[in-house]
C-alpha cells in the first residue's frame, strides 16, 4: 500500500511571504516668541528661527517671517519648516499650531512634504494675518508659541520571511491498529490451526486482491463468516494481519528472526501484498 502519496502528505508545506514595513518617528518642538512687536519692520524675507531639533537623524528648525516671506505678503506672518541637515528625500508630515499664553490653540495648519535639498523649506506664506495676530498679542503679553509636531517617515522596506506550516504525521495506521485490537465491527473469523483471528472483510479486500476474491468474489468464502487456514502458523498469520492493517511489521518481529520473516514473505506473496517485500 503505497507511499509516494503518503510521504508527500507528511512533508511540511513551505510558503514564502513578504511584507512592506513603513516606520515613522514623531517629535514635537515648541518655539516661544516674546516681545514680538519689536520684530515687526525687519523687512520681507527676514526671519527668526528656532534651535535646530533632530528627528530620526534629520535636523529641522522653525522659521518665522514677521513681515512676510516676500514683498507683497507683509500683511501676514509667514511660518515655515526648514530642512537643516540629513540625507535627501526626507518625507514628513507636520503641523504648526499657534498657541496663546494659556496653551490654547489659536491657529492650526498641517502639511505633508518630501524635502529633497538640505536648506529647503515648506510652510505657509499667509500663516496668520497681522491684524489678527495683533489682537492675540494684546491679550498675551506680546508673545506666542509655535508648536511643531513633526513625523518623519522612514524608507519603506520589504521583509521576506519563510513560514513552515507543520503537517502532523499520518496516524491512519494507529487507527487501523486499534480497529484490529478492539474488534469492533469485525465480520469474519479465521481459524489458523485452531487459533481464531477476527478481522474486517472490507479492510482485507482493500489491501489484498486475493482476500477480495475470497471474501467478495464467487468463491465459497464470500458467504462464510468463518474461514479455515491449515497451512500457516498462527504467529505468521497474526503478523500478516498486523501488516495488512498498519503497513508495518509487529514490534516483536525482529529482523534477525530470519525463519519467521521468510514465512511472512511467503504469506505476503500468497495474498498479493507487494509491499511485504520492501
Amino acid at each position: 500500500m503505497a507511499n509516494n502519496f503518503t510521504s508527500s502528505v507528511n512533508k511540511p508545506i513551505t510558503e514564502t511571504s513578504s511584507r512592506c514595513l513603513t516606520e515613522s518617528i514623531t517629535t514635537a518642538h515648541n518655539f516661544e516668541v516674546t516681545s514680538y512687536s519689536l520684530l515687526q519692520g525687519m523687512g520681507a524675507g527676514k526671519f527668526i528661527s528656532s534651535n535646530t531639533f533632530n528627528v530620526s537623524g534629520y535636523g529641522w528648525n522653525i522659521r518665522i517671517y514677521p513681515d512676510g516671506l516676500k514683498e507683497g505678503t507683509d500683511a501676514y506672518m509667514s511660518a515655515f519648516l526648514c530642512f537643516c541637515s540629513g540625507t535627501t528625500d526626507a518625507k514628513v508630515k507636520f503641523t504648526f499650531s499657534l498657541l496663546e499664553k494659556d496653551r490654547k490653540v489659536n491657529k492650526l495648519e498641517s502639511a505633508t512634504n518630501t524635502f529633497t535639498p538640505v536648506g529647503g523649506t515648506w510652510g505657509w506664506e499667509n500663516f496668520i494675518a497681522n491684524n489678527k495676530l495683533k489682537e492675540l498679542l494684546s491679550c498675551n503679553d506680546d508673545c506666542f508659541t509655535i508648536r511643531c509636531v513633526l513625523t518623519v517617515f522612514k524608507e519603506p522596506r520589504i521583509e521576506d520571511s519563510t513560514v513552515i506550516v507543520p503537517v502532523p504525521q499520518s496516524d491512519l495506521h494507529t487507527h487501523f491498529a486499534n480497529m484490529l485490537k478492539d474488534g469492533e465491527g469485525m465480520d469474519v473469523t479465521f481459524s489458523v490451526r485452531d487459533q481464531l483471528f477476527n478481522a474486517h472483510r472490507c479492510v482485507l479486500a482493500a489491501r489484498s486482491s486475493v482476500f477480495k476474491a475470497e471474501l467478495f468474489g464467487e468463491m465459497k468464502e464470500t458467504t462464510m463468516k468463518h474461514v479455515k487456514i491449515d497451512d500457516m502458523e498462527p504467529s505468521i498469520f497474526e503478523a500478516l494481519l498486523h501488516f495488512i492493517y498498519t503497513d508495518t511489521l509487529p514490534s516483536n518481529c525482529e529482523v534477525d528472526q530470519n525463519v519467521a520473516l521468510q514465512h511472512l514473505l511467503v504469506a505476503a506473496d500468497r495474498y498479493g501484498l507487494d509491499r511485504g517485500y520492501l
